[in-house]
């Protein structure tokens, strides 16, 4: 039995695969926030290339990957497909466990599968300096790695909870030539009103990415990256999924279950997305995304367009929203506090291909505390998340073989400081209130 699978360079993918023309159904175009009309490629090429812009709109099932980004990929991919055998036996349980370990990147997570992509489109077409928002810091991480790959600058907006429990990767990101502030910060508008009306503010994902955007639309030489949500980014991370199937083909063995965190759906859609052309000529195959109680945009948001940020700039998505202005808790998984779900993985849950999982932070730390016992690897907290929810679906019917596939999407060796807080009793569970998910979403644009 092979404990690890490796693919060659020369086996890495060099298309990707874009699943919204396979989607039922389809995906709903971005609004234009003042016609309420789709909005075209003119408006949005303000803050992206075009390049991206063309990936973000295409109805292409398979686009070419760039032979620059390739090279630059194959320092870390393929990654390996490891079959967590120990943690089977753990479990006690005949289901076989296997995930995808995308934590051998350079930052350790799965996030530069598209800052690198990003990077090269925006240096292709003559752009100097990129802006961007971060949560947990991971995907601050990998844009400030891909813009030193192509020499550009790098501007990141750091989610001021992150940005104080997350000091060493801030340190990447300097490393690799980024400039990193804490956001809300008093370098936009946005920051400066927002810091006026809550100087206590945590911050979120939808005010950072305000911040960045505010910024990018302010210079010409600048353009805005995004690291999860867009179809585009989607469309980076189906690299993931694609391996994996070569990879599990290679072991003899099809996925019964595919499992991920879900925050933006970057990570989880780049696993599961290739995967759905097979669901829908009939193999049956279950998809189970998880997210935290605490910022439960499938498993309490709405689906309606809403804006991606809280300054209401970005087009209006179709996708599951907790509401804009929602502003979660300060737990430790910051990568899943967002308030919008990708319209691709929306999609995927409106028409029940996938089933979404609401988890708690203690469950996910212990399940994260297990695996790392069991497999040797710390699993960051918003992996965690996925592990969890791998081991329910092992233990649903321990007796009972079937075949999990997970998305191991980056490790948690900067993360000690929400282990050494877990075990000291001083983290907790907390279920976002239903009436503040109301207040919040009493605010979504009328359309």
């Amino acid at each position: 039995m092979m404990k690890k699978i490796v693919l060659r360079d020369d086996e890495m993918p060099t298309q990707w695969y874009n699943v919204v023309p396979d989607l039922p159904n389809g995906v709903l175009p971005p609004l234009d926030p003042e016609t309420k009309q789709p909005m075209g490629p003119e408006k949005l090429a303000a803050v992206f290339p075009m390049g991206l812009l063309e990936q973000e709109m295409s109805t292409e099932r398979f686009i070419d990957i760039p032979e620059e980004v390739l090279e630059i990929l194959k320092i870390w991919r393929p990654s390996p497909l490891v079959r967590a055998t120990t943690l089977e036996k753990v479990l006690g349980t005949k289901a076989k466990i296997f995930f995808k370990n995308e934590a051998v990147s350079p930052v350790g997570s799965h996030k530069a599968n598209s800052a690198v992509p990003q990077a090269y489109y925006n240096k292709r077409e003559g752009v100097k300096r990129l802006t961007t928002e971060t949560g947990a810091g991971q995907w601050g991480c990998a844009l400030s790695l891909a813009t030193s790959k192509f020499d550009l600058e790098c501007k990141v907006y750091m989610v001021r909870v992150s940005f104080d429990q997350k000091p060493y990767r801030k340190s990447i990101m300097q490393t690799f030539g980024a400039n990193v502030v804490a956001s809300p910060s008093m370098e936009t508008r946005t920051g400066r009103a927002i810091l006026e009306k809550m100087p206590e503010t945590h911050g979120s994902l939808g005010i950072a990415i305000s911040e960045a955007l505010e910024d990018a639309s302010s210079r010409e030489d600048t353009k805005y990256a995004l690291g999860s949500v867009l179809n585009h980014v989607i469309l980076h991370q189906s690299i993931i999924g694609l391996e994996a199937k070569k990879q599990m083909e290679i072991a003899g063995e099809y996925p019964d279950v595919i499992v991920g965190c879900c925050g933006g759906g970057s990570n989880f859609a780049g696993l599961a997305s290739p995967y759905i052309p097979d669901y829908l000529n009939g193999r049956k195959i279950r998809f189970v995304g998880t997210e935290p109680a605490s910022c439960p945009t499938l498993t309490a948001g709405r689906l309606a367009y809403d804006f991606g940020d809280v300054a209401g700039t970005t087009p209006l998505l179709y996708m599951y929203t907790l509401g804009h202005d929602f502003i979660p808790p300060g737990i430790h998984a910051g990568g899943l506090r967002y308030h919008g779900m990708s319209p691709i993985v929306s999609a995927m849950v409106r028409e029940k291909i996938v089933e979404p999982v609401q988890l708690h932070q203690l469950e996910c730390f212990e399940a994260g505390v297990l695996f790392a016992k069991a497999e040797g690897i710390i699993p960051a907290p918003e992996t965690c998340h996925a592990i969890r929810g791998a081991i329910i679906e092992a233990m649903r019917n321990p007796e009972e073989p079937k075949t999990i596939l997970f998305n191991f999407s980056g490790h948690g060796l900067i993360d000690m400081a929400s282990y050494d807080r877990y075990f000291a009793g001083q983290l907790h569970d907390y279920a976002y209130p239903a009436e503040a998910i109301a207040q919040s979403m009493a605010n979504l644009p009328k359309i």
